[in-house]
């Protein structure tokens, strides 16, 4: 998939999962270190705010928007997910007093960027994952999705908020 960083182009190696499509499945790390997996939140809805990382101003921004409204919508998971190291995150939320949303980190399972079309693959941030929300349903099935076309730039809050 085509975005830009600061209006330079990169790509991200394959696609989003297809909305209707069964969610791929995942195993990331909470800020125990302890792993989690889609699995887990098996017949909940899960909202995934993917990220750069929380040391940028527009990441730790969607962090805190989804924490605010994460108690708006008890019926569903927002999990923030980056490459940042569980030390970072866990910093990062003890700073922010960030309580309502999971962050976890992928730097132990990479193929969580790949099955989701969001590992960068070229330029400065090669390696780290797009910016993006996707929105599984209580069924496991992809109910919505959003690559940010500009990374450097937020997500449509409003709109996802509005399919969970």
């Amino acid at each position: 998939m085509k975005v830009t960083f600061k209006g330079n182009p990169t790509e991200t190696v394959g696609n989003l999962p297809e909305i209707g499509s069964k969610a791929p499945d995942f195993t990331l790390v909470k800020t125990d270190f302890n792993s989690i997996s889609l699995k887990d939140y098996q017949g909940k809805s899960v909202l995934l705010n993917v990220f750069v990382s929380l040391d940028t101003s527009i990441c730790a921004a969607s962090v805190e928007k989804f924490n605010q409204e994460a108690a708006k919508h008890p019926n569903c998971s927002i999990l923030c997910i980056s490459m940042d190291l569980p030390f970072a995150h866990d910093r990062f939320c003890s700073v922010k007093n960030i309580q309502n949303v999971t962050p976890l980190s992928a730097f132990r399972n990479p193929e969580f960027g790949k099955n989701y079309g969001l590992t960068i693959a070229s330029g400065p941030l090669t390696g780290l994952l797009a910016r993006a929300i996707i929105i599984i349903n209580s069924e496991g099935k992809v109910a919505y999705t959003e690559i940010v076309p500009e990374i450097a730039q937020e997500p449509n809050y409003e709109a996802a908020l509005k399919k969970i």
